[in-house]
């Protein structure tokens, strides 16, 4: 476990978040060393992880000893223990890793983190539970996805009002301030829109934009 790793992620705490994250970075073709202190779950993932590690992941010499250090991304995957996420992200960092994601059960403890110099603060429930009432709320959007600055992408069937139209000449974005990315016919793969794209009756599009346009767009008929 030397320098060879140097790339790879190192996920600590391998809960739901953890696991599913740790085992989708393998599928993915990424080295993963995976630490957590249960050994039951050590033992449930051996084999299915690049390497995956029984140790207390609040001990800065035993991380150190397993060369936590030396990776270039780390993932705090704890998130009901905060003294356990705080004391394991702050390590991390202390340690040297360039790019530290901490998982967050809420606000306090995003800034908690923030504070710390974490780079990247997820909250997956929020964020799922935000995603989740767009499609609740939108009956026509099949996925929606919001970032920090209330620009969305989302995809839905493209609106009567564009069929056997070409984006360039029917003025999307100026009319609705938005932008049709890509297009998928019946039965085919997205592929990326261009300004001469015909949409026609049952395509599906991705826009993007800022989130109350898309939302509105997409809730086209």
């Amino acid at each position: 476990m030397g320098k060879h790793r140097t790339n790879g992620v190192v996920v600590i705490g391998l809960g739901r978040f953890g696991r599913s994250l740790a085992l989708e970075l393998v599928a993915q073709g990424e080295e993963v060393l995976g630490i957590d202190g249960d050994p039951k779950i050590v033992a449930a993932l051996a084999g299915r992880l690049t390497h995956v590690v029984e140790a207390d992941s609040t001990n800065e010499d035993a991380m150190r000893q397993l060369s936590v250090g030396e990776f270039s991304r780390a993932v705090i995957g704890v998130g009901t223990n905060l003294e356990v996420s705080i004391l394991s992200a702050s390590i991390a960092l202390e340690l040297g890793v360039q790019n530290v994601w901490a998982k967050a059960i809420s606000a306090s403890h995003a800034k908690i983190l923030e504070k710390l110099g974490v780079h990247h603060v997820v909250r997956p429930e929020h964020d799922m539970g935000k995603r989740v009432a767009h499609l609740v709320r939108g009956e026509e959007i099949l996925d929606y996805i919001e970032f920090d600055e209330g620009y969305a992408f989302a995809k839905s069937p493209a609106p009567r009002a564009l069929h056997g139209r070409s984006l360039q000449g029917y003025g999307v974005r100026q009319e609705f301030g938005i932008t049709v990315v890509a297009v998928k016919r019946l039965g085919q793969t997205f592929a990326y829109a261009t300004p001469e794209s015909v949409i026609r009756e049952g395509d599906q599009v991705v826009v993007s934009g800022p989130a109350d346009k898309v939302e509105a767009f997409c809730n086209l008929r």
